[in-house]
């Protein structure tokens, strides 16, 4: 007896809160490469994040993501402070956050979870583990999370 997924698969928005041109375009590939419905959204730190899900200036039309992918270490706002400031801010705090990072310390991992991340992933090294992560990220959070609604 096979488990059924708890919803049914969905395209998806993804918010990438990432500074790097080379790691942007790496995951914008590899989620290619794995075959999600995914929309990926794409901005360079904390500061151009908290516009984007506020909807300021030139985001003013842009989706709710359902899931924010985070890196820490970022110009202007690195990643812990943006989830401070996320999970202070009631109408985005429900939006689930996995912070993926090549970072590995245990000290990272704690920062980020005392501040409400939802995950903390270090980033494989190869590209392959890397498409597998983000299939496995992808299948459980399009596949089987049920994600409150948006406030209004």
């Amino acid at each position: 007896m096979s488990a059924a997924p708890a919803s049914p698969a969905r395209a998806y928005t993804i918010l990438l809160v990432e500074d790097s041109p080379a790691q942007q375009a790496l995951t914008r590939r590899a989620l290619e490469d794995a075959g999600l419905q995914a929309e990926l959204q794409v901005v360079s730190d904390g500061v151009e994040a908290l516009q984007y899900l506020r909807k300021e200036g030139a985001f003013a039309a842009s989706p709710r993501p359902d899931i924010i992918l985070l890196d820490l270490n970022m110009p202007r706002m690195d990643g812990h402070t943006f989830l401070e400031q996320l999970r202070g801010d009631a109408r985005i705090a429900g939006i689930p956050v996995t912070v993926l990072t090549t970072s590995s310390a245990d000290s990272d991992a704690t920062a980020s979870y005392a501040r409400g991340a939802n995950a903390f992933v270090t980033k494989p090294a190869e590209y392959d583990q890397y498409v597998r992560l983000l299939v496995a990220l992808g299948q459980f959070w399009a596949h089987f999370v049920k994600l409150p609604p948006a406030p209004k």
